[in-house]
């Protein structure tokens, strides 16, 4: 039975990365590691889980902490998209031709 336990503790300490949305008006994400780029219509933060873009309107940081990887958006948001990198492009450049 103690080998159930020493897996549990032998676990890697990975960030967790979760999105919740209330009401498309306010966005908290964890598990960010970078903000590549945004203005007021669209956000593209690396997170642990990939890049993930936000498009929508008068969109606004509200809340950025580096050290734990929080990012608060604020506006009104119109979707969120996961940009895998399976091709070997970096994903800005996947982005940019993707939203053209």
């Amino acid at each position: 039975m103690s080998q159930y336990y020493e897996s549990s503790s032998n676990k890697v300490n990975t960030q967790e990365h979760d999105v919740i949305m209330r009401g498309r008006r306010l966005l908290d994400i964890t598990g960010v590691k970078q903000v590549e780029s945004f203005d007021n219509e669209e956000f593209l933060l690396e997170t642990v889980m990939g890049f993930l873009a936000i498009r929508g309107q008068n969109l606004q940081m509200k809340n950025l902490d580096v050290d734990k990887g929080i990012v608060s958006i604020k506006g009104k948001v119109f979707d969120l998209v996961y940009i895998d990198d399976q091709n070997g492009d970096k994903a800005k450049g996947f982005f940019s031709k993707l939203f053209r």
